[in-house]
């Protein structure tokens, strides 16, 4: 079951039997709200429902449960007043009166409800049938709500998934008449929500690159990407063929992405202390030497000596999507160990593309590219957390490392590593400072001349929103996605495109058998070998919860170069046909890698707790 299954759909269907339902039973639209007679938001949210219900009439059918607000006695004392009544015409009628009689919940309240539905507050508390099927009922919503991912009061289900958009009229009522629109966004979301989502993605995009490839539209295709697109400014001008600004501008922004993400990982990610790092940095550090060694080993000197670094690394996005798709047969704790290793195999990827996979060097550009770093440093030490100049002194900083002779994509994650962080923000200053105003606008709701929040306002609210999140959080959130599903499919879709023919092969037999044993063999035995040294030195501890076999599995894995291995193929090898196999070779081995890791991981079980060896052992 994806996670989006799990947090945004409703955990049990509506039951006539035990659920609250105004509406039809057949009803094409059923709205389920969890809800607390407590909360001020469902108080103001019971206005929006009664618009949609004039609205949307017998095509609507709304559902109450419960979910009081915790820690709140006259919301539990409410909700379990309101299952003591057994007429449902009464206990909307009480409904109604708790939702609107007061502008917040009060005991007069309950008594009137109470009053209204015939039932004695004594009950409430005691040790009577009623009060205990009462008590049993609202436990049973609120079991549901946890189950369904409810957070907050009120959450509302349109249809059995949890809607999250706004409460104005007319985007609930988008939502609840399913408009296209809607139907996009939803459908978007849960792709995007469903982890394998990315590496289904860039297995399409490689796929329909080779298809293509080897189609009679083939040529066309390759001489699309080597069509040239720059600025010119008198005589000067700067120019790259299609192919190099995605490989060398747009997947900068994957290497921001991967620098981003490495400084998290560092400050508080699984990488944060030492002794929760040991592990998978080690792990990282054997699955990159070993496939390297084995790579030169097969290799002679010649042109293909400058490929080493094909099989070191990883592409985290297909490995991760694999070991989701297996669900509860890998334990959690193996997908973190796999995902940090993956960030250590990228640091290490940066490093060796930058310092040996350059072209001619030339100190000019590369000085100014310098200077524009102390700048960056210099924004970051002012406290500068506006994410503007940032982009602006980058691409700066991009243009200075291309012309330098560096691999541009290095400017990602130099500018990666002076987007500030910032202290964590007091939200309950915020949600005062956030409420104050919307209660100061509100008082004005309705006045003539007047559509809406003033700019001040609007501008201020601006201002807390932005201090919710840092700007490296924020920017990690936004072209985190992007980067997965926009800038890495598009790279393989670019450069994945190879034609399949034995000429291709001929004479290219040692460099593949090179980069697929490297990939294939030399990740696991590297990655497993590394690991176990940490452990029986002292240096790492391995989480009891995963087996030395499934920790090998993962290693597996690891053997799927694909997004890295082609870029640093790109680089390694200027000769067309060299990259041609090359890529051949990076396609069989990660396939290989994929089904050797999926079976070793399918057949594995995690040690049971009473057998399990001790967090330190080494395997025999």
């Amino acid at each position: 079951m994806s996670d989006v299954d799990t947090i945004h759909r409703l955990d049990r269907p509506v039951d006539p039997t035990r659920d609250h339902i105004l509406g039809p039973p057949k009803a094409p639209i059923t709205l389920v709200e969890y809800g607390s007679y407590a909360c001020p938001h469902c108080r103001a949210a019971n206005e929006r429902i009664a618009d949609v219900r004039d609205r949307l009439g017998e095509r609507l059918r709304y559902v109450f449960r419960h979910r009081p607000l915790t820690g709140s006695d006259i919301a539990r004392r409410a909700a379990e007043l309101m299952e003591c009544c057994d007429d449902p015409d009464k206990f909307w009628d009480a409904h109604i009166l708790l939702m609107t009689r007061s502008e917040t919940l009060t005991e007069d309240d309950l008594r009137q409800a109470a009053q209204d539905m015939g039932v004695p507050l004594t009950e409430l508390g005691s040790d009577t049938e009623l009060a205990r099927r009462a008590k049993a009922r609202v436990e049973a919503d609120e079991r549901s709500a946890r189950a369904s991912g409810v957070l907050i009061t009120p959450t509302f289900f349109i249809n059995s998934r949890r809607y999250d958009g706004a409460w104005d009229e007319s985007s609930f009522s988008d939502a609840l008449l399913n408009t296209l629109g809607h139907r996009f966004r939803a459908a978007a979301l849960d792709f995007a929500g469903w982890a394998p989502s990315a590496g289904i993605l860039l297995l399409v995009a490689t796929l329909a690159a080779v298809a293509l490839m080897n189609s009679p539209m083939g040529p066309g295709f390759e001489a699309f990407w080597q069509q040239y697109l720059g600025i010119t400014f008198g005589t000067a001008a700067f120019r790259m063929s299609l192919l190099h600004w995605i490989n060398d501008g747009l997947l900068t922004i994957f290497f921001l992405v991967v620098g981003l993400e490495i400084k998290r990982e560092f400050t508080v990610g699984h990488l944060a202390s030492l002794r929760a790092a040991a592990l998978p940095i080690a792990a990282a550090i054997g699955g990159m030497v070993v496939p390297a060694l084995i790579y030169s080993l097969l290799i002679p000197a010649g042109p293909w000596t400058h490929g080493w670094g094909v099989p070191m690394a990883t592409d985290t996005a297909f490995a991760i999507a694999l070991i989701v798709m297996m669900g509860n047969r890998v334990p959690v704790e193996l997908r973190i160990f796999l995902t940090a290793a993956a960030i250590v195999d990228d640091i290490g990827a940066i490093l060796v593309v930058a310092a040996f996979y350059s072209g001619e060097l030339h100190l000019g550009y590369l000085a100014a590219a310098v200077a524009i770093t102390v700048l960056l440093a210099a924004l970051n030490r002012a406290r500068v957390y506006s994410v503007t100049p940032y982009a602006l002194v980058g691409i700066a900083l991009w243009v200075c490392v291309y012309l330098g002779g560096l691999s541009a994509t290095l400017a990602g994650v130099v500018l990666a590593l002076f987007i500030p962080t910032r202290p964590p923000a007091n939200l309950r200053a915020l949600m005062i400072q956030a409420n104050t105003i919307m209660a100061a606008e509100a008082k004005h709701a309705g006045e003539i001349l007047r559509h809406g929040p003033s700019v001040p306002a609007l501008r201020a609210i601006d201002a807390i929103h932005d201090r919710l999140e840092s700007p490296a959080d924020r920017l990690l959130r936004h072209a985190g996605s992007r980067s997965s599903y926009i800038v890495l499919p598009l790279f393989a879709f670019a450069n994945a495109g190879v034609a399949l023919s034995m000429n291709v092969i001929h004479g290219h037999e040692q460099l593949m058998l090179a980069i697929m044993a490297g990939l294939v063999i030399g990740k696991p035995l590297g990655l497993v070998l590394a690991s176990a040294l940490a452990v029986w030195s002292g240096l790492a501890v391995k989480p009891k919860e995963y087996s030395w076999r499934q920790l090998a599995g993962a290693g597996a894995l690891a053997g799927i170069g694909f997004t890295m291995s082609l870029f640093i193929a790109g680089q390694a090898f200027p000769v067309p046909a060299a990259f041609a196999a090359a890529k051949i070779a990076i396609f069989t081995a990660s396939v290989l890698a994929a089904v050797i890791g999926v079976a070793v991981l399918w057949r594995a079980q995690a040690p049971a707790s009473a057998a399990d060896p001790e967090p330190h052992a080494a395997p025999p």
